[in-house]
């Protein structure tokens, strides 16, 4: 029987955030969040794993006593692993993936990843590249991998937490690891040669269920010890499930957080150029899909102070006009030009107009599109998340890309993807969605002149 409130704990870079979603009308009734601030260390960046925990088991508490809870799944940012110790505890504290102590051996890890060929992974900086973390660790403490018992990936930890299971998933093994090879569906020999063949948790579907609650999850959440929960699943993987089970191919979906992923199904055989951060991802059902992204949430942050401006379309038609451009990158080492800088032509804007928040979105929406090329992706896009509300962004994409945008009406575009874990694969009611088509030729040639001044800015 399928469940209908599914409490979905949703892990994010940014927060953490705990969502009550109603299957049967696919619409979130309950949604709280905390904000996910790495802790400094000892002994280096590390995720408050325990203040996560009490503030889910809280959370979970609260839903059941306000609305019921039948069920629980999972989602977590990619790019994370935890390394337990035979009692099931920490083994070492859950490093962030954007502390820099993984390129300090970054030689000696290059020489001994898989090929990108085989993997689909990119290198990337920092921790990005699981595998990279896992050998730093390693490579810091000589005595971790002795005390190492089991590693789970991100969303799988919380799900042992709840449960007592160990297992890993496809798609957070998928997400550029360096450790899984998608088109075989294997793990990758840097299993073996990092010596954790017998320590990394099995891979499983997201669908699984991974168990029961145990006796003392069940007793301070007052949830019924028989609640199911699901394997779990990696963030963009979440918003890519629902329309895999509902749309016909070719589309694109576009995952807005702290990271922006574009995701093609069903698009151009392209070759993917690891350089620009395109990747192979792996999603629910275990195919392999391209995809490719940039951090657009962090980059909005960073340049609106963290205040939003709705512009207004004349603001818009504003910036089109007077061709005001902000051209990449905005976080360098990563995204389509992961080598340029950012710089204004035609005047800055200042902060907290509607000149500025219209430019901001049509940079997002212009990174986005360049992305959604890379991969190869047609038909139409689905926007999930932050920017499914944003006009300038939608406007401009569907602009740069000569194709339909459908905005999600979703405020947390991961949410309805974990729970609909639990459906058994039905999917009846399409989310509420918003259509944006591409609007007047002046819009497609401002997206034209970006392109065009772009198109060198990863050499």
């Amino acid at each position: 029987m399928t469940p209908r409130h599914v409490a979905v704990i949703d892990i994010g870079k940014t927060n953490a955030k705990l969502a009550l979603v109603d299957l049967a009308t696919e619409a979130e009734i309950a949604v709280v969040t905390r904000a996910n601030t790495p802790r400094a260390g000892p002994p280096y960046p590390h995720f408050d794993v325990e203040g996560h925990w009490n503030f889910i088991l809280d959370a979970l508490a609260g839903f059941h006593a306000d609305h019921g809870v039948d069920a629980i799944s999972v989602t977590t940012h990619g790019a994370c692993a935890v390394l337990l110790d035979a009692d099931g505890d920490l083994a070492a504290p859950v490093l962030d993936y954007e502390h820099d102590g993984p390129d300090k051996v970054a030689a000696a890890y290059d020489a001994i990843r898989p090929d990108f060929a085989m993997t689909g992974s990119p290198r990337l900086p920092g921790g990005l590249n699981l595998g990279a973390q896992l050998h730093w660790l390693f490579d810091r403490d000589p005595s971790l991998l002795a005390r190492t018992a089991s590693i789970v990936t991100y969303p799988q930890y919380w799900g042992f937490r709840l449960t007592g299971a160990l297992a890993t998933d496809v798609t957070s093994l998928g997400c550029h690891t360096d450790l899984w090879c998608p088109d075989s569906g294997t793990v990758s020999p840097l299993v073996a040669t990092l010596g954790i063949r017998g320590k990394l948790a099995p891979p499983r579907h997201p669908m699984d269920r991974l168990g029961k609650l145990t006796p003392a999850v069940a007793a301070r959440t007052g949830l019924p010890a028989k609640t199911s929960v699901a394997c779990g699943i990696h963030d963009s993987n979440a918003s890519l499930f629902p329309h895999l089970i509902r749309r016909e191919a070719p589309f694109a979906v576009v995952s807005t957080g702290t990271w922006v992923i574009a995701l093609a199904v069903g698009g151009a055989d392209v070759k993917l150029d690891a350089a620009r951060d395109t990747l192979m991802n792996v999603a629910a059902t275990g195919q392999a899909v391209r995809s490719a992204r940039f951090m657009g949430g962090r980059s909005y942050d960073l340049l609106t102070a963290g205040r939003h401006v709705d512009p207004s379309l004349a603001e818009m038609e504003a910036v089109v006009a007077r061709r005001i451009m902000l051209l990449p990158s905005v976080v360098a080492g990563s995204g389509p030009f992961p080598h340029a800088g950012a710089r204004w032509i035609n005047d800055e804007p200042a902060e907290g107009t509607g000149l500025r928040a219209a430019a901001v979105g049509f940079h997002l929406a212009l990174m986005t599109q360049t992305c959604l090329s890379l991969i190869g992706a047609r038909g139409p896009t689905v926007v999930e998340g932050a920017f499914s509300r944003n006009t300038a962004f939608l406007t401009m994409l569907a602009a740069a890309s000569g194709r339909d945008v459908i905005a999600t009406a979703s405020s947390t575009g991961t949410s309805l993807g974990a729970a609909l874990l639990l459906s058994d694969g039905r999917a009846p009611h399409p989310a509420p969605q918003a259509i944006v088509t591409p609007p007047g030729t002046a819009w497609a040639e401002y997206a034209a002149q970006w392109q065009r001044t772009t198109r060198h800015s990863d050499a």
